[in-house]
């Protein structure tokens, strides 16, 4: 088989599940890391045994690099994706695809330029609860989706948000659980219903006064289909609960999976500590299919490496969408969705009104979609 030159930007905790993935993938030839910190892009670099840069563009031209993951903080994927891109390489980001509207239409625009491959890791969507959902609703067994609900009940503590510097802040981190814990569900959500109309949402930090950014978050949905939804999502709960995705077919029908138990993974600090489970399947004539679904995504779990088999799915399918030049199962057009439903929430918030979709970045503003208190 074929293998590509792979390297990757940015050796936080999740660039090590990432740099596994790339070691393991007969489609990769595991070659180089970049990291602007050089003696911590060094010992990165030595412990899976490839060169190290502080350059993007040097790394992909010395090391004829083909395809990068970026593993950097959310509002700088967008530089190193660009710069990637323009010197010739494809790229996997980690989610969400970059922290602002701007960014993301930005590296969209040069990956048709330069027609390049550009995805955004959403590892959650390999799931098989999460995909009995999609296909339950692709054939038609729960008739027209008519509501959809995300709930997410986490916790995150001081010593998380002191784990790295970025945490926390508007600026090197670009939002709260909206950002960083609850892309997984809310990718989940836009998937499984289409594409939204309008929104109404809040924000606010209740019990993290050490952060600028959200701990809590509501928004109310409607879908271009009509069907309508709710996202409640929270890292406010202590002890962590659990995440899930929820979907109502007009037929009466639900189905439902669980996403995460407790605390959710945090890479490089906790595992996964249960398997995803489909919690709700009211389908006529398959109620008795949750049980036994129940008992084998447990078995399955307890042969895999939870924190690092989806990633490696996911980093596959990327790899081999290059091979095959076919698109990636998510895009970066598939990760902007995402972008778009937590930025309208901050909008919404601003503005106090409905914020109707599509949404495009804002020209005549700078206070980063209202994240911001005041116009900078």
């Amino acid at each position: 088989m074929e293998k590509l030159k792979t390297a990757i930007v940015g050796t936080g905790k999740v660039a090590h599940t990432h740099a596994e993935a790339l070691q393991n993938l007969t489609e990769s030839e595991f070659t180089a890391v970049c990291s602007r910190t050089f003696e911590k892009a060094k010992v990165f670099a030595d412990q899976y045994g490839v060169k190290v840069y502080q350059d993007v563009e040097e790394m992909i031209d010395k090391s004829k690099i083909n395809a990068i993951l970026v593993c950097t903080p959310h509002p700088v994927h967008a530089e190193s994706t660009i710069k990637a891109m323009k010197a010739g390489a494809h790229v996997l980001t980690e989610k969400p695809l970059a922290s602002s509207l701007e960014d993301c239409d930005a590296m969209i625009s040069i990956a048709k330029e330069t027609n390049r491959k550009l995805g955004m890791v959403s590892q959650r969507r390999f799931y098989a609860p999460v995909q009995r959902i999609k296909q339950a609703i692709e054939d038609g067994k729960l008739g027209v989706p008519i509501l959809g609900m995300v709930n997410v009940f986490g916790w995150r503590d001081k010593d998380y948000y002191q784990s790295d510097p970025w945490r926390g802040n508007w600026k090197e981190e670009g939002g709260g659980i909206l950002v960083n814990q609850a892309p997984h569900q809310l990718d989940l959500l836009q998937w499984y219903l289409g594409p939204m109309d309008e929104l109404f949402g809040w924000w606010e930090n209740f019990n993290h006064p050490y952060i600028e950014v959200e701990d809590t978050s509501v928004a109310l949905i409607r879908f271009k289909n009509g069907a309508i939804g709710n996202i409640v999502v929270s890292n406010s709960q202590n002890p962590a609960i659990y995440g899930k995705v929820t979907v109502f077919g007009k037929n009466g029908a639900a189905v439902g999976v669980q996403t995460d138990s407790g605390a959710m993974f945090i890479p490089g600090i906790s595992n996964i500590a249960e398997p995803s489970v489909n919690d709700l399947w009211t389908i006529p004539g398959e109620e008795d299919l949750l049980e036994k679904w129940r008992q084998k995504d447990t078995e399955f779990f307890t042969r895999i490496d939870a924190n690092k088999y989806y990633h490696q799915l996911q980093i596959q399918d990327f790899l081999r969408a290059i091979l095959e030049d076919r698109e990636p199962q998510i895009t970066g057009e598939e990760g902007r969705k995402t972008v778009e439903i937590f930025t309208a929430i901050y909008r919404s918030q601003r503005d106090n009104a409905v914020i109707k979709f599509p949404l495009f970045p804002e020209k005549d503003r700078n206070d980063y979609d209202g994240r911001l208190k005041n116009d900078l």
